[in-house]
């Protein structure tokens, strides 16, 4: 017997688009030869059953790695908050930031103000276009497994993973750690934007 075939359409997702988002086609091409101090990448890490997470951000010459637990999970307002905390001490050194598209970010505007500098965001489903931050969050649950819950998760023990990863050397680095090269751009004073 004929009969119709029921098409069924792909749910479409809820997400909000963020508003006034600026695509990494814009970011400087100088910030893919990772040669220049001071362009970041960010990310969260978010734990057990969708709650709370965990801010990562990692300087893409120097693999420095700086990382906090949100108070409000994935509350817009309260990760860029923590961002700037976080970025704060180093600001002269902020010289872009690169995320993805997920809506922790969506306050990037605050984010861009306050540290003076230009928040980018990478494709849809593009992770590789971020993908230091990638890779660390990775060498992270290493420390913290992916069914982890994030309450049990306290401030010291998560400062205690940014120093042993901070410390850790690096191939890539010529086995020098992240540490001892962010230093070395600190302290040999290296011009904005350079």
């Amino acid at each position: 017997l004929r009969h119709h075939v029921k098409h069924r359409r792909r749910p479409v997702s809820a997400r909000i688009p963020i508003k006034d988002r600026v695509s990494i086609d814009a970011r400087p091409a100088v910030v893919d030869a990772r040669t220049r101090f001071g362009d970041w990448e960010m990310d969260t890490i978010i734990g057990k059953d969708g709650k709370g997470a965990i801010v990562t951000l990692v300087e893409r010459t120097t693999k420095k790695l700086l990382m906090a637990k949100s108070p409000r999970g994935k509350n817009a307002k309260a990760v860029a908050k923590l961002v700037v905390q976080l970025l704060k001490p180093f600001e002269h050194h902020v010289l872009s930031i690169t995320t993805d598209n997920g809506t922790e970010f969506a306050e990037h505007k605050y984010i861009a103000r306050m540290l003076h500098t230009k928040v980018f965001f990478a494709h849809p489903y593009s992770s590789w276009e971020k993908g230091l931050i990638e890779n660390t969050n990775k060498l992270i649950r290493q420390y913290i497994p992916n069914c982890t819950d994030f309450s049990t998760i306290t401030d010291e023990y998560i400062l205690h993973v940014q120093t042993e990863l901070n410390l850790r050397p690096r191939k890539l680095l010529n086995f020098s750690s992240p540490k001892q090269k962010f230093l070395l751009y600190l302290h040999n004073g290296v011009a904005l934007g350079s």
